[in-house]
């Protein structure tokens, strides 16, 4: 495996970033960016021999600055929504940014422009969140580190210490599409997911604080379907989200790395396997992108889906959720890797 830097522009206030490109020996290509630690591009080959780029991004820094669909991006403090922006912590209220209409969704570690760092086969990326950004406890410190493998895994792992008790909850937010980021939509992609029940979400998209089976609703993925399956389902979950946008919680979580989804397009045979230590997945199908992306291509709605590996968005107000607290001096670790096959 080779690592390689280059200049990628400058962002609106004179920072310099840079793009990180990750090769491994059988042609897969990665690149990450130190602004966002975005993934902007990864490169394999199809069942024809032909490498195709199969996720979404931009060619440019400014359109990254205004990345609100967050293609490719490093999520943090908090993945996925809080609601009202506000959370109870050894008996404190923390009132956070109001960054998704009432409510809090991701936070800012995607707008950051990082120090890489090359060590060995991987590019580092390292933070300091100072105490009350956003309104969360505690100076976190965190570590953000891709590589890319000999069996063509783009592994993505993390870890963060603070020296409050505070809550996290990280995630990437890559967008994938199979035939190619400049390809067709994905609803005929092929997806099977290991989760048995999901949290249920009002018509914003708040967790209600319910645990559903997935039994015989749209939400079922322990079986492959084609994503069109039933994404244009009545049932008020889907009705909800305008498509898939939903925790998906695996059955029988164990923190140990497992595989949890399998996705797969028949048109390039591109399958993409999704390991992680985390207990959940947010299933997102696109619903509401509308942008132009890389080579002047428009991402429209389902153009890409993203499998954010994770803990239960809201945790903090739901104590019968797995608690998303990271205690002072402890330290949070999660692993995901997606690889990627042909069949």
């Amino acid at each position: 495996m080779t690592v390689t830097a280059q200049p990628f522009g400058t962002t609106s206030n004179g920072q310099a970033v840079t793009r990180y490109i990750l090769r491994n020996n059988r042609g897969m290509q990665a690149a990450v960016l130190s602004y966002g630690a975005v993934v902007q591009s990864v490169i394999v080959p199809d069942k024809n021999g032909v490498m195709r780029d199969v996720v979404l991004g931009y060619d440019n820094i400014s359109d990254y600055e205004n990345n609100f669909c967050f293609f490719g991006a490093f999520i943090g403090r908090y993945a996925n929504r809080i609601k009202n922006g506000e959370f109870t912590l050894n008996g404190k209220t923390y009132r956070l940014k109001h960054t998704y209409a009432a409510h809090h969704l991701h936070g800012i570690f995607s707008f950051k422009v990082y120090d890489g760092v090359i060590e060995d086969d991987a590019v580092v990326f390292r933070l300091t969140s100072p105490p009350s950004e956003e309104g969360y406890p505690g100076t976190l410190k965190a570590e953000l580190r891709y590589r890319i493998t000999n069996d063509n895994a783009l592994e993505i792992s993390y870890a963060a210490v603070s020296d409050e008790d505070t809550v996290i909850n990280l995630t990437n937010h890559s967008y994938f599409n199979l035939n190619g980021h400049d390809g067709d939509n994905i609803l005929r992609h092929i997806l099977q997911i290991d989760a048995e029940s999901f949290t249920e979400i009002d018509r914003e998209g708040i967790p209600t604080g319910r645990i559903t089976n997935v039994k015989g609703t749209a939400l079922d993925f322990r079986k492959a379907k084609e994503i069109d399956d039933d994404i244009f389902s009545k049932e008020a979950q889907i009705a909800n989200a305008g498509g898939y946008d939903h925790n998906l919680i695996f059955h029988k979580p164990s923190g140990e790395f497992r595989k949890f989804a399998v996705a797969k397009s028949s048109k390039t045979g591109i399958t993409l396997t999704a390991y992680t230590t985390e207990p959940a997945v947010q299933l997102y199908t696109g619903n509401f992108v509308n942008a132009k992306g890389k080579g002047g291509v428009h991402y429209g709605k389902f153009s890409g889906f993203a499998l954010e590996a994770q803990h239960y968005p809201c945790s903090p107000n739901f104590p019968e959720f797995p608690s998303t607290v990271l205690k002072k001096g402890d330290t949070y670790y999660q692993r995901t890797a997606y690889r990627f096959s042909v069949e």
